[in-house]
């Protein structure tokens, strides 16, 4: 029904948990959308344009706008509301908890216990997920231009490393970066011992931690 909108931000507002409000004024007159908490960092407090792509949804006969950064991240959360017992509000954990490329690789690869990092997904959901959007998302990926990044670990050693640093008490987001890192910037070779995938990321962590 509305694609996407182009509008100045005339606020946002946090209603609690992931519960993000943005205030978009189109040609005079104020949109209410739904977004993602890290789209609303990503954003101008108020005066700024921009481009949001939108989903439209009726719940309890309320009629509510969703915004997207892309058509990607939007087409991402349609494929996740499609599942059986997954709704608007765990769509957006998930796509808040891990980057596109790391949640459209956890879903093919079925790596639940990356998924079950997002607030209100269980075993069981997560394992639904994969079932239900494996097939889906890899199509989609063709499809859509759309491909999930090869850096980090060999997928033989990936979901250990990231068990591990999750154990550690690393956030998913945070894992995700330090293993982007790690393979682009110091160079890693993929196959490299798990322990060396480690302990470069806690490295690479830490002196994130102190800079802060």
């Amino acid at each position: 029904m509305i694609s996407y909108l182009k509008g100045i931000v005339a606020g946002i507002q946090n209603y609690g948990g992931n519960r993000y409000i943005l205030i978009l004024e189109v040609n005079g007159m104020g949109y209410d959308l739904q977004v993602p908490g890290r789209l609303s960092q990503q954003l101008p407090s108020s005066g700024g344009d921009i481009q949001v792509f939108t989903h439209y949804q009726i719940r309890d006969e309320v009629p509510i706008l969703y915004g997207f950064s892309s058509p990607a991240d939007r087409d991402l959360f349609r494929h996740l509301i499609s599942v059986s017992g997954i709704g608007a509000s765990l769509a957006i954990a998930l796509l808040d908890t891990l980057e596109l490329p790391d949640l459209v690789q956890a879903i093919i690869t079925a790596n639940v216990q990356l998924l079950i990092q997002a607030p209100g997904i269980g075993k069981k959901t997560a394992e639904r997920i994969c079932l239900e959007l494996k097939s889906k998302l890899i199509e989609w990926r063709k499809s859509a231009g759309f491909f999930v990044a090869t850096d980090g670990p060999a997928p033989g050693i990936l979901e250990e490393v990231q068990m591990t640093l999750l154990a550690l008490g690393y956030t998913a987001h945070e894992v995700s970066h330090a293993l982007h890192y790690v393979s682009e910037e110091i160079g890693l070779p993929k196959d490299s011992f798990v322990e060396e995938w480690i302990k470069q990321a806690i490295a690479h962590l830490s002196s994130t931690e102190v800079m802060q």
